[in-house]
């Protein structure tokens, strides 16, 4: 599988720490300097925002999604390379996964994992398999990440389900993931 495109989730908040704020921007400019697009929410505030606005400051292409409600309440980005504006949610979340050949889940709310989520059990269910990473900067998902092995312990997921997800400790490893075959082409094994 070859990237060009990579859709990151992330926060629309403007009150997230300083490091997610760098590791955003970090990872903007690491995706223009490799050639690969960036797929996001459409929002110009926040730790979204950052990104985005790092990733055309160095040269990259952009490309928001976004709700028809949320383009005055998010404050949709103006200067991105393309701006779609769809009708609902589940049309961004469509839009999304069409544009890129891989997700990544930075430190982000409800929204962040609702989206994020939503491709993760796509991938269980065997409708795609690209690759999906969680950036578990300052260990952010180390709970949600200690629930999934506690469903595994428990027998609701299966331990074959690891493989659906990769964890990266910051923005640079997850660029080495993407790089590394062995991570984009990992596969789940029947689900049922």
């Amino acid at each position: 599988m070859e990237i060009r495109s990579v859709c990151v989730y992330c926060a629309a908040s403007s009150e997230a720490p300083a490091w997610l704020f760098d590791e955003a921007k970090g990872f903007g400019a690491g995706l223009a300097r490799r050639g690969w697009r960036l797929v996001y929410g459409g929002a110009s505030i926040g730790v979204m925002g950052a990104l985005a606005d790092a990733t055309l400051a160095a040269g990259g292409q952009v490309l928001g999604v976004i709700p028809k409600a949320l383009v005055g309440r998010e404050v949709a980005h103006s200067g991105l390379t393309e701006l779609r504006v769809v009708d609902t949610m589940h049309d961004r979340k469509a839009e999304m996964f069409k544009s890129a050949e891989a997700f990544v889940a930075f430190p982000g709310g409800f929204g962040t994992m609702e989206e994020f989520f939503e491709m993760l059990t796509w991938k269980q269910l065997g409708i795609h398999s690209k690759p999906i990473i969680f950036v578990n900067a300052q260990g952010y998902y180390d709970h949600l990440l200690a629930q999934f092995e506690r469903a595994i312990a428990d027998g609701i997921i299966r331990k074959e389900n690891r493989v659906l997800y990769a964890v990266a400790q910051d923005q640079e490893h997850v660029f080495s993931m993407l790089e590394d075959a062995t991570v984009l082409n990992r596969v789940p094994g029947k689900w049922y």
